[in-house]
């Protein structure tokens, strides 16, 4: 009854096979804050949670090994699961973070009437930001204009003086997409390319305006999230963790046996290729003082090449990774070193899921060298190996997930393809013996 309730995009007379969800809503809830790459919509973790989460009346758990700014962590809160989720990247975890708290709302309140006095009456305290005080953005004038450099250094010290963390962390979230949206950076770009000289020639951003309508517009999502989590009979446990799955997993974060569903989308390939995760969070890391935000890509799954080839149990990707090198041994490297990476971290996901619990995972199969990695097959045999048994595999167009059109394959540059324009959805059930 609780799933019906709460969520009112999935359809129940829909069929299992209908996953676009044209012209749904992706930005309800929390999910209206921040915009982030690649992200999965709330529509499929709801759906999922829908056909396969548990009916009991226990505390259930989800888990999700790469969680981005946490979307499917939401959606498991809002059915009264605990939810766990990590991922390497500081900003997405921050965004994670603040999407699943709930600030006082009376204090909230006060600070925020606070920061629109100061912005209205012109009156914040002076302050000064030194080039070097944005440690990892190298030329900071040459991605910031002067007045920007100011506004935000204003900003960030308003913060700094927030006494509440979890407010705090409600209004760091809005800073770092006003940092990211009135930058010299092409917005539409997940790269760090600067914007042409003719443009920025009359770019003067209102960075107090765009700062305040995202605090407007966040407020908005937490007061929506607010009203419906009271609904539940308890308020679920969140924890938003930085441990990396392909090392391991610490048990006493996620038992061993004792996740329900696991709700994630993985990476589809190393960052330097695919989404540059890391240079689309450079700036508001850096901004944040987060710790050496310009190293985010290599340290996420793929971002250094194997020396050797890695026999994996998965005879498709096998055969496909010996036709790239058979043009390329160089970038097979790297593509063997992605899913030797994914291999491992699958192996430590796999050991949580308690028997007779689900698996679910949103992929997309890139193409290396003008070959098409079976992304989607090798989830199905990597979960295989470790006693699941294969549910189904859901197939949806990706319009709504933002994604570069093109890419670049062969790691070369100028030479571009296109990227993924379908998602496969494999869910995975693990033995009951």
């Amino acid at each position: 009854m609780l799933q019906q309730t709460l969520f009112a995009d999935i359809d129940q007379r829909e069929t299992k096979d209908d996953w676009t969800f044209n012209g749904a809503s992706t930005r309800t809830l929390t999910h209206c804050y921040h915009d982030y790459p690649a992200r999965m919509i709330p529509q499929i973790a709801a759906k999922l949670l829908t056909l396969f989460g548990p009916d009991t009346k226990r505390n259930n758990i989800l888990f999700d090994p790469y969680c981005g700014t946490g979307t499917s962590l939401v959606e498991g809160m809002m059915r009264g699961f605990d939810v766990i989720g990590t991922d390497l990247n500081p900003v997405a975890r921050l965004i994670a973070r603040a999407k699943t708290t709930l600030p006082d709302e009376d204090r909230l309140n006060e600070i925020y009437k606070m920061y629109r006095r100061l912005v209205r009456e012109d009156a914040f305290p002076p302050t000064e930001t030194r080039l070097d005080e944005v440690k990892g953005i190298t030329r900071l004038e040459y991605w910031f204009r002067p007045q920007v450099i100011q506004a935000l250094g204003v900003i960030r010290a308003f913060i700094d003086e927030i006494d509440d963390e979890a407010v705090k962390l409600f209004f760091q979230v809005a800073f770092s997409e006003t940092v990211r949206e009135t930058s010299n950076t092409r917005n539409s770009e997940f790269k760090l390319y600067r914007m042409s000289e003719s443009k920025l020639e009359t770019y003067a951003p209102d960075v107090f305006g765009v700062m305040t309508s995202k605090l407007e517009r966040n407020q908005r999502g937490l007061i929506e999230l607010r009203g419906n989590l009271q609904k539940l009979p308890r308020r679920p446990i969140v924890h938003v963790c930085s441990f990396n799955t392909v090392d391991g997993i610490p048990y006493e974060v996620v038992a061993p046996n004792s996740v329900d569903i696991v709700i994630t989308s993985p990476p589809y390939g190393d960052s330097h290729t695919t989404v540059a995760y890391g240079q689309y969070s450079r700036f508001s890391a850096a901004w944040l003082r987060m710790d050496e935000p310009h190293r985010i890509d290599s340290r996420l799954m793929g971002g250094s090449r194997d020396k050797d080839f890695h026999y994996l149990p998965s005879d498709e990707l096998n055969d496909a990774i010996s036709t790239v090198s058979d043009e390329n041994p160089k970038r097979a490297l790297e593509v063997s070193a992605f899913y030797r990476e994914l291999y491992s971290s699958i192996s430590n996901v796999a050991k949580t899921i308690r028997p007779g619990g689900y698996a679910c995972y949103v992929v997309g199969n890139r193409k290396v060298k003008g070959v098409v990695l079976p992304t989607n097959t090798v989830i199905r045999d990597f979960f295989a190996f470790h006693g699941y048994d294969y549910v189904d595999t859901y197939h949806r167009s990706i319009p709504n997930k933002r994604m570069p059109h093109r890419n670049s394959p062969t790691n070369e540059p100028g030479m571009v393809d296109s990227t993924m324009v379908r998602e496969h959805i494999v869910v995975m059930k693990r033995k009951n013996s």
